[in-house]
C-alpha cells in the first residue's frame, strides 16, 4: 500500500453559516504553515483570535498575521477596502506586530469604493421584512456585482493615476445615477473619493504583487500553504440558502478561483463547525431555538458577530446541513468548536434530516419550511472548558462527537474547548 501523501496545502473553511471559530483554528495551524491565503470575501468577515487572553479581531488580513515569519497573501477573489485594510494594519503595528514585507496583495483584487457602500446601504434600506438580506452594508455585494459585470476597478490600476481616474469617473457616473434616480439618496463626491483612494493606494503599493506566481513559487519550493475561508459554506452564492447568502464562493472551489492555485494542488480540506449551530442576520435556519435552551447557547457562547455586533441566532447541530457542506467541499476532516457551550445540558438534539423534504439542499426555495428530524442524545454535567485531551472529555461528550462523525460522514480531527489557542485537542495534525 502506497504511503499517504504528505499535506503541503490545506483549505480551512466554515461548514455552517459562518462564525464557526475559523480564526482561532487558522491561527493555531499557522504554527506549521509558511503561507496563509485569503481567497474570497471582504471586510464583512470577522475572525476573532484569543492568544494568552488578548483578543484580536481581523477582517481582511489572514489570521496567520500574528505569527512572525509567516507570509500573508490576499488573493484575487477578495474585494478590497483599502481604507479598512490600512486601519487593520495600523492597529496591529501599534500593538507591535511586524507586518511590512509579510503582506502580499493581488493586483487583481477588485476595489470597494465609497459608492459601493452607499449603494449597499441604500438597497438594504428599501427592502422590507423578510426580503431583507441582512447585509453588513459594507459594499461587498455591489463590488462583486461590478466584478461580474466587468466594471470593477482592480487594485493594480491605481499604479496608473490617469487611467484609474478615468475609470473611476465612469463608474461613479453609473453609481451616482442609481443613487440619485433609483434609490433617491445622496450621491458620492468623485474628487474627494479619488484623492482618498489614491492616497490609500500609495501606502499599499509596496504590498501589491503577482500573488499567483508567488503562491506557485512557494508550491514548487515545498512550502506549506494554508487557505483561509471567510463566512461559511452554507452562505455560498451558488450552494447556500439563496438569496440569503454572501456574494462570493465560500466553498473549497473558491480557494482555487480566488487565488489562482489549481484544485489538484490542494491536498486536504478542514471544515470548521460549532458543536451547535448559529446564524447571523436573515435567512432560513431549520434548527433554530426560540426557548431557554437557545438563550443559554447565546449567553454561554457569547454569540455576537465580531464584525456586526449583532446577536447570533442559535439552534441544535444540523448534521444534514453539515453533511451537505462536507460533500460540496470535499471535506476530509472536521474541527468541532465551542463544545464547552453544551456543558450542563441534560440532553442534546442533532438534526439528521428533514421531514417531507424533496431535497436536503439549502439552495431550494422550500428550505425555509423544512422541519428537522432529530436524534436525542444524553448530555453531560462535567465541564469541558479548557480540556486538552480527548481522554479527559466526559464519556457522553465523546459519544456526541462520535455520533456527529457518523452522521456527517467525516472524522472530527480537532476539538476546541475555549476561545484560547492552547485549549485545543488535535487528534490528527492537518499538516504532516
Amino acid at each position: 500500500m502506497a504511503p499517504e501523501r504528505t499535506t503541503q496545502t490545506l483549505v480551512v473553511l466554515g461548514a455552517q453559516w459562518g462564525d464557526e471559530g475559523k480564526g482561532k483554528i487558522v491561527d493555531l495551524l499557522t504554527d506549521r504553515a509558511d503561507v496563509v491565503v485569503r481567497f474570497q470575501g471582504g471586510h464583512n468577515a470577522g475572525h476573532t483570535l484569543v492568544v494568552k487572553g488578548e483578543k484580536t479581531v481581523l477582517h481582511l488580513l489572514p489570521s496567520g498575521i500574528l505569527h512572525a515569519g509567516v507570509e500573508c497573501v490576499i488573493g484575487n477573489g477578495v474585494v478590497l477596502s483599502m481604507a479598512d485594510l490600512l486601519k487593520e494594519i495600523h492597529e496591529l503595528e501599534a500593538k507591535g506586530v511586524e507586518l511590512r514585507g509579510r503582506v502580499r496583495i493581488s493586483s487583481a483584487c477588485p476595489l470597494i469604493l465609497p459608492s459601493h457602500i452607499a449603494l449597499d446601504q441604500a438597497r438594504e434600506s428599501t427592502l422590507r421584512g423578510g426580503d431583507k438580506i441582512g447585509t453588513t452594508g459594507r459594499g461587498i455585494g455591489p463590488a462583486y456585482e461590478d466584478k461580474v459585470g466587468r466594471r470593477a476597478i482592480h487594485l493594480g490600476l491605481t499604479r496608473d493615476e490617469a487611467k484609474f481616474s478615468a475609470r473611476l469617473e465612469e463608474l461613479f457616473d453609473y453609481h451616482n445615477f442609481l443613487l440619485a434616480n433609483y434609490y433617491r439618496v445622496a450621491t458620492v463626491e468623485l474628487a474627494k473619493a479619488r484623492d482618498e483612494l489614491l492616497k490609500q493606494a500609495g501606502e499599499l503599493r509596496p504590498m501589491i504583487a503577482d500573488t499567483v506566481e508567488i503562491l506557485h513559487g512557494h508550491r514548487r519550493a515545498g512550502r506549506r500553504i494554508l487557505f483561509e475561508g471567510a463566512q461559511g459554506a452554507l452562505l455560498d452564492i451558488d450552494h447556500g440558502t439563496y438569496p440569503f447568502v454572501t456574494s462570493s464562493n465560500t466553498t473549497s472551489g473558491g480557494a482555487a478561483t480566488g487565488s489562482g492555485f489549481g484544485p489538484l494542488y490542494l491536498d486536504r480540506v478542514l471544515g470548521v463547525a460549532k458543536a451547535y449551530a448559529t446564524r447571523v442576520g436573515e435567512g432560513p435556519f431549520p434548527t433554530e431555538l426560540f426557548d431557554a435552551t437557545g438563550e443559554h447557547m447565546a449567553k454561554a457562547g457569547n454569540e455576537f458577530g465580531s464584525t456586526t455586533g449583532r446577536g447570533r441566532r442559535c439552534g441544535w447541530f444540523d448534521a444534514a446541513a453539515v453533511r451537505l457542506a462536507t460533500q460540496i467541499n470535499s471535506i476530509s476532516g472536521l474541527c468541532l468548536t465551542k463544545l464547552d457551550v453544551l456543558d450542563g445540558m441534560e440532553s442534546l438534539k442533532v438534526c439528521v434530516g428533514y421531514r417531507d423534504a424533496p431535497s436536503n439542499s439549502p439552495a431550494v426555495e422550500s428550505y425555509g419550511r423544512l422541519r428537522p428530524l432529530y436524534e436525542e442524545l444524553p448530555g453531560w454535567r462535567e465541564s469541558t472548558r479548557g480540556v486538552r485531551s480527548v481522554e479527559a472529555l466526559p464519556a457522553n461528550a465523546r459519544a456526541y462527537i462520535a455520533f456527529i462523525e457518523e452522521t456527517v460522514g467525516a472524522p472530527v480531527e480537532i476539538i476546541s474547548t475555549s476561545p484560547d489557542r492552547e485549549d485545543t485537542i488535535v487528534l490528527r495534525p492537518p499538516f504532516g
